[in-house]
């Protein structure tokens, strides 16, 4: 079998479908691609959908997850492999493991800190040593975030004490898929901090530099609105950015905020996720929340068109304050589909950094991807 450019694994589910279709329909000249799985009827309608769009038909491959060889020729079959196969924590591992031994390049869409910390305990060092990049969070966890930092970040002076707020504003409907994997993660709370705690044991920290995550309840950016503290995967990214990066700052500090223009909006929503994480800790009603969204379901074309998200980061160091702005449109799904092909892209495309192992959108790709991003349509701009 032809290596290509790009295999897309999980092209049939809903956001796996999206993404191929901004992928077929924006490869460079010249490129080719593949989408994989078990269902050769389910592939083919794919392949048929993207001929209709205009795009580039893309190759098909059997791969199975459940099957090691399978997964380990599809990985040897290109050179950058893109994951969509959710919930990664139940789903995800053979992939990661498969381009890990392949040395090539691996890029997904989780937002499961579990996940994340279970592979790098796993595949990071394999992964150093075969050369292989493995980029997880590439969708709307945590792009904005990551790369929103870093832009703000390389506007401030250097070698000063920085100290960076992100506040998330955002309008959009979550799918089955989604819903499933947070609930998931609701689940796992315990198993997911013996994980963390484990690599924070084993991972280097870097010498003569101090890089920390903050944050409390209190006024939205610039005094207005309320903001919450998010103790999501996005914070976890950036500081992981921060370590590896010098130009962060002798100093680093990053809190992470969702806004909220009025005090009852916040309310309702820190009361809606005690329900939820509450509900998923026992199996009865775990089951019954389960039962409320099926898996592939998502927002209509419609839906999405009307949805949005906005980053507002502020950054004070050295005397100076920055203050810039990453947005979009539909966060969860049409966003997400547009970051993960276009890190896909230049992961395969562009000049980048030698980096390998488990490593982040700002250390991998930095500000190459930002202006992949921008030339497709997300905002990233100072204030």
């Amino acid at each position: 079998m032809t290596t290509v450019d790009i295999a897309l694994l999980g092209a049939t589910g809903f956001t796996g479908g999206l993404t191929a279709d901004y992928l077929g329909t924006h490869l460079p000249p010249g490129a080719t691609w593949a989408v994989a799985g078990r269902n050769q009827a389910r592939l083919e309608a794919v392949a048929d959908r993207i001929d209709g769009l205009g795009g580039v038909r893309p190759e098909i491959i059997s791969a199975e997850t459940g099957n090691a060889d399978s997964m380990a020729a599809l990985a040897g079959s290109t050179r950058v492999l893109i994951s969509t196969v959710g919930p990664y924590v139940q789903l995800g591992e053979p992939a990661v493991k498969a381009a890990a031994e392949a040395g090539i390049a691996y890029v997904d869409l989780t937002g499961e800190p579990e996940f994340v910390d279970e592979m790098w305990l796993k595949y990071h060092a394999v992964a150093q040593e075969t050369g292989a990049r493995l980029v997880h969070a590439c969708g709307f966890d945590s792009i904005p975030y990551d790369l929103g930092v870093l832009f703000t970040v390389e506007q401030m002076p250097e070698g000063v004490p920085l100290d960076v707020k992100g506040y998330i504003r955002a309008g959009g409907t979550a799918s089955g898929g989604t819903y499933h994997s947070a609930i998931g993660a609701f689940s796992r709370l315990r198993q997911s901090a013996r994980t963390a705690a484990e690599r924070k044991k084993l991972e280097e920290r870097p010498a003569g530099r101090s890089v920390r995550g903050g944050g409390k309840l209190g006024r939205g950016a610039g005094g207005r609105g309320w903001a919450l503290p998010l103790p999501t995967i996005d914070p976890q990214i950036v500081l992981r950015s921060a370590r590896s990066l010098d130009r962060y700052g002798p100093a680093f500090t990053y809190s992470h905020f969702a806004q909220f223009k009025k005090l009852p909006m916040l309310a309702g929503t820190i009361a809606g996720g005690a329900v939820l994480l509450a509900g998923a800790q026992l199996g009865p009603t775990r089951s019954l929340l389960l039962k409320l969204k099926s898996q592939g379901d998502g927002p209509d074309e419609e839906r999405r068109a009307a949805s949005w998200f906005t980053l507002r980061v502020i950054a004070e160091g050295g005397g100076r304050t920055v203050t810039t702005e990453v947005a979009g449109g539909d966060p969860g799904y049409t966003e997400t589909a547009k970051m993960l092909s276009e890190s896909a892209l230049c992961l395969a495309f562009d000049d980048l950094p030698a980096v390998t192992g488990q490593t982040t959108t700002a250390v991998a790709m930095g500000d190459p991807l930002i202006k992949r991003l921008q030339a497709a349509g997300i905002t990233f701009r100072t204030l």
